[in-house]
């Protein structure tokens, strides 16, 4: 099969497409044959070795987890999926390939993950949403899945709280918009001008354009903020906060000294999606309550463009 490789840590050029074995899956496994992959920025972080010290690398390996595809081959023991069957989900094992494979039924450990590395061989596989196509589905794991488990399971959103989505054209905020406002909350989201009018549309009810007006002067007393961005934009966000609220990051430990002054809740994203909640992104997709949104699409052997794109930090919706 054709696949990405990555030989060493560096720029978006060593990604290379590589002629190697189809992988062969094992009696739990199924084998995918990919028909889109998504772009994740994680996976950026991976190749150019900002996890180096808890997830090193082993070369040369196959970049992407976030895939949609058919189901090519089951293995021996594997019930609920079946050769022809269409699926979309995260697999550890590399996606930016013709092949993957993935265990069937793979849900995380009931005591939680302990570290990154625990957390990256985490198994999402489900059927795909029978309303979106292939590159809109590789877009679920990794973007659904985050907004997801930051609002509902950190978070617990509630009909009629304050929201505010920072970033909320890009690819996890696009979902966490069109969630939040499912659930029955009140959305503000933050965007640059050209993607206002796009965030109105995913259901926002406010839309700050963050070029030109500062967030935290135009909204204050909010019950919930998911943070896309980090640094400054994290701290200021704390201070909008009304008693009692809660800001979850999905790049940074907030500073605990300032929540506890603030008498706020701020942490990382701590919930590990699973196939379950995949799946019931997959049946609001398909009741017409959300809807992915792809930014561009690439060919496999335009990889390098891909994550050029991807690291420019701007856009709207998901690269695949």
């Amino acid at each position: 099969m054709q696949a990405i490789r990555v030989h060493r840590y560096g720029g978006p050029e060593v990604l290379t497409l590589e002629r190697i074995p189809r992988p062969e899956p094992r009696a739990d496994e199924l084998l995918i044959r990919i028909i889109a992959a998504g772009v994740l920025p994680a996976d950026c972080r991976v190749r150019n070795g900002f996890f180096r010290q808890v997830m090193p690398a082993v070369f040369p390996y196959i970049p992407g987890t976030a895939f949609a595809g058919v189901v090519e081959r089951a293995g021996a023991a594997v019930a609920a999926f079946a050769p022809g069957q269409a699926v979309c989900g995260r697999s550890p094992n590399g996606t930016y390939a013709e092949f993957t494979t993935v265990r069937a039924d793979a849900p995380p450990p009931a005591g939680g993950f302990t570290d990154y590395r625990q957390a990256n061989a985490n198994t999402l596989l489900i059927h795909k949403p029978e309303t979106i196509t292939f590159d809109e589905a590789a877009t679920l794991s990794g973007g659904a899945t985050t907004a997801w488990t930051a609002l509902f399971e950190d978070g617990d959103v509630q009909p009629g709280q304050r929201v505010l989505i920072h970033g909320a054209a890009g690819g996890v905020g696009l979902f966490a918009v069109q969630f939040a406002r499912w659930r029955g909350a009140e959305v503000i989201g933050t965007a640059s001008t050209g993607n206002i009018e796009f965030v109105r549309s995913l259901g926002a009810d406010t839309v700050i354009d963050y070029t030109t007006t500062p967030f935290d002067e135009a909204v204050r007393e909010v019950d919930f903020v998911l943070d896309t961005i980090g640094g400054e934009t994290l701290r200021r966000s704390m201070r909008i906060l009304r008693p009692g609220g809660t800001l979850v990051s999905l790049v940074e430990e907030p500073p605990a000294a300032l929540a506890e002054q603030l008498g706020v809740r701020a942490f990382k994203n701590a919930t590990i999606p699973t196939s379950a909640h995949l799946r019931a992104i997959a049946q609001l997709i398909d009741a017409g309550h959300a809807r992915p949104v792809v930014q561009q699409t690439f060919a496999l052997d335009e990889a390098a463009a891909a994550h050029a794109l991807c690291e420019t930090g701007h856009g709207r919706g998901r690269i695949v």
